[in-house]
C-alpha cells in the first residue's frame, strides 16, 4: 500500500479549480481523487463535497465501480438544507438518465420513477431556495421535458408479466 501525500492548505483553491476542470473534461475520476485530497486537509470543505458528489454521479452507468450509495453518503455532509435537497434531486435525475441511456426492459418505467423522485426533491428545494436561485426550477423543468419527450409513464399493473405456471 501507498501512503498518500497530503495536499497543502494553501493548495486547496487551485486543486478545486483543477477538479472542476477535470469534470468539464469528462474525467470525473480525476476530479473525485482531487476532492478526496482536499477533504483530507479540509474535511468540511463544501465546494469539494459538491464537486465530489457531481463527479460520482458523472460516473453512473459508465462501467466504473461507483454506486448511488457513495453519492448519497455525501449529502448529509452538506450543511445547507437547500443544497442537500437539490443534490438529492441531481442524484435521482442522473440515475434516470443512466437508465434511459442503457435502455432495456423496464428502463422507461425506472427512468420515470427516478425522474419523478428527482422532481419531488427539486420541489422541496424550491421551497427553501435562496432568493433569486431558480436552479431547482430549471432542473424540475428539465425532468418534466425528459418525461414528455420520451413519453415516459409510471408502470401499470397491465405491464407486468403473468407468473409462470
Amino acid at each position: 500500500m501507498f501512503e498518500l501525500k497530503p495536499l497543502s492548505k494553501e493548495g486547496v483553491a487551485a486543486a478545486l479549480e483543477k477538479a472542476m476542470r477535470y469534470r468539464l473534461l469528462n474525467e470525473p475520476g480525476e476530479a473525485e481523487s482531487i476532492c478526496h485530497d482536499v477533504l483530507r486537509v479540509d474535511p468540511d470543505n463544501q465546494q469539494a463535497l459538491v464537486i465530489l458528489l457531481l463527479a460520482l454521479t458523472d460516473r453512473f452507468g459508465k462501467g466504473y465501480a461507483v454506486g448511488v450509495t457513495q453519492a448519497q453518503d455525501v449529502l448529509p455532509r452538506l450543511r445547507d438544507p437547500y443544497e442537500r435537497l437539490y443534490y438529492a434531486g441531481i442524484i435521482c435525475e442522473r440515475q434516470a438518465k443512466t437508465r434511459l441511456h442503457h435502455g432495456g426492459i423496464g428502463s422507461g418505467d425506472g427512468a420515470y420513477e427516478f425522474l419523478r423522485e428527482a422532481m419531488t426533491w427539486y420541489e422541496k428545494a424550491e421551497a427553501v431556495r435562496p432568493s433569486g436561485n431558480d436552479d431547482a426550477l430549471l432542473r424540475w423543468n428539465a425532468c418534466a421535458r425528459i418525461i414528455m419527450m420520451n413519453k415516459l409513464a409510471a408502470r401499470t399493473d397491465d405491464e407486468t408479466e403473468p407468473p409462470f405456471e
